[in-house]
């Protein structure tokens, strides 16, 4: 029971990483506010976790601040305080850089990079109000450190890399934390939607030979959220197979 008595908000709960990260926290001890576009989605996360432990699910358009601040409120005003925010919220698209369309590019940099800043500006006013000494941790992906993926996507996710280096360096004096999981190439609904040619390529070039799980994100995850990682800031850790090197 590693979080025992801590509070979390976990962004795109509704499957994958997200669902896996969200149950991980709940297993241990945390309440946890599974976050989704898809309410559906997000109550099927917290399905079977008994009510007691204060676990919650929202619907939420992380693209949207008033419609984030809600939800912070929402938590807070249910449990008081909230200790650990994951922002995992992500989209992606099939597109060459000459082939995007600007609708496309603002979609994938409004989920991925501007949904992510929505959720750490949320996260550290909601923690610096309540004098919490939180941790946020941010999804990028080894695309960012590659290129290998559509334009849009490569650049979102590099860009979450910069804002948490900036986010933790400005937070570190109130004692919060922030930090990236830097994913390979996960056997998530995302990653099966891909053309499967890509996918195999990409299997291919992974040193270890396969796909990452979706609880192997988790488990990182956990680390980053408890206090075992309570010196560790500013940093981009990577779950990949050694596909890259940070």
């Amino acid at each position: 029971m590693r979080l025992a008595g801590k509070v979390a908000l976990v962004t795109g709960a509704g499957q994958g990483m997200g669902r896996a990260i969200a149950r991980l926290f709940a297993q241990e001890g945390a309440a946890v506010a599974a976050i989704d576009l898809n309410l559906a989605a997000a109550q099927e996360t917290i399905a079977g976790i008994p009510a007691a432990t204060g676990c919650s699910a929202h619907a939420v358009n992380v693209t949207d601040s008033a419609s984030v601040r809600e939800a912070f409120d929402a938590l807070v005003a249910q449990h008081g305080r909230i200790d650990i925010v994951v922002a995992n919220a992500g989209t992606g698209a099939v597109d060459s850089l000459a082939g995007t369309s600007d609708e496309s590019w603002a979609r994938v940099i409004g989920v991925n990079l501007t949904g992510a800043f929505h959720v750490c500006r949320e996260a550290a006013r909601t923690m610096t109000a309540a004098g919490v000494r939180g941790s946020i941790i941010q999804v990028s992906s080894t695309a960012a450190l590659n290129g290998d993926g559509p334009a849009h996507y490569c650049a979102s996710k590099a860009g979450v890399m910069g804002l948490t280096r900036s986010a933790a360096r400005e937070l570190a004096p109130a004692g919060i934390r922030v930090n990236t999981i830097v994913p390979g190439p996960t056997n998530t609904p995302m990653m099966q939607g891909i053309p499967d040619e890509w996918a195999q390529a990409i299997v291919k070039a992974v040193p270890l030979g396969r796909m990452g799980e979706p609880d192997e994100v988790a488990r990182l995850a956990l680390f980053l959220a408890g206090d075992d990682s309570s010196f560790i800031t500013g940093q981009n850790l990577a779950v990949n197979g050694g596909l890259a090197f940070i």
